[in-house]
């Protein structure tokens, strides 16, 4: 008798200990399946982000929201979607809602300035930028203040804030070509001249900092094409915008030299060029 409960002691301890083995498995699994799904939305998210279609995205993080409102990571994709899509006024209300969630970080408060800036709220974006701590030191953070000081003709600190930022990217090209037009704005033209030419030397391809570059020669009279790598099309694009800086300045007869060289240059029809001319030769 006395082995019959002893016996079913035993029983009764296995098969409790067996359950609690299969709860314990149970628990295990759903974890790791748990944690399976977080990485595949994970990667779907930024699937979706970077490569579908901007609209389709903001569609994709709107009803992900909708479900789960308090998810910052969800936010911060629904707030990306609607910058990329260029619709900034609903973008810079997204990355608020992305700044007032407890999960927020200092680059969210970054990309709500970003944001404002795209939307002309540059007053907002100011203070937006003021409350990051100075330890959040990054390339962004850095060219947007740059930036904002130039709005406010703040040229000291706008140098300092464009050469902090030169110094946090490994590709400064599109800074050096910002902050070349700023110094154009300020009237520095030798000043610009050598940003621009800084940006080419980083990015030869730049085209934007090519026609500045022309830009800051033709304000300082100088007509001659820079010696810059550039195809055809670009070099019939030069002389067309160095034409338009030499008429700007008084220079006509020299501009409509430029646009005659500019459309036999252009290995198609040039119809901005000759336009141009032939408003010149019109009088």
């Amino acid at each position: 008798m006395r082995h019959m409960v002893l016996l079913s002691a035993g029983l009764i301890g296995a098969l409790a200990l067996a359950s609690c083995s299969k709860e314990i498995d149970k628990e295990a699994v759903d974890r790791a399946l748990q944690d399976v799904n977080v990485v595949d939305e994970s990667n779907l998210n930024s699937v979706v982000l970077n490569s579908a279609d901007p609209n389709e995205a903001v569609s994709y993080f709107q009803r992900s929201v909708k479900q789960s409102p308090d998810r910052v990571d969800l936010n911060r994709g629904l707030a990306a979607s609607l910058i990329r899509a260029k619709r900034y006024t609903e973008a810079a209300a997204a990355w608020q809602r992305v700044v007032d969630l407890p999960d927020a970080q200092s680059a969210d408060s970054v990309e709500l300035a970003d944001a404002l800036i795209r939307n002309n709220e540059w007053e907002k974006a100011r203070k937006v930028l003021d409350t990051v701590p100075p330890t959040h030191e990054t390339f962004k953070r850095y060219r947007l203040e740059a930036m904002i000081a130039d709005s406010e003709q703040n040229w000291k600190a706008a140098d300092s804030f464009y050469d902090t930022a030169v110094g946090l990217t490994t590709k400064p090209a599109g800074v050096f070509n910002n902050w070349g037009y700023s110094k154009l704005t300020r009237g520095d033209y030798s000043g610009a001249e050598r940003l621009f030419g800084e940006a080419l030397r980083q990015d030869p391809n730049l085209f934007t900092a090519k026609n500045n570059l022309v830009l800051a020669r033709g304000a300082q009279r100088n007509y001659s094409l820079p010696v810059i790598s550039m195809t055809q099309t670009e070099r019939a694009q030069l002389l067309h915008t160095m034409a338009l800086s030499a008429v700007k300045q008084g220079d006509v007869s020299t501009g409509e030299g430029l646009l005659r060289e500019a459309i036999e240059t252009h290995p198609q029809h040039f119809d901005a060029a000759a336009r141009a001319l032939e408003a010149l030769e019109n009088g």
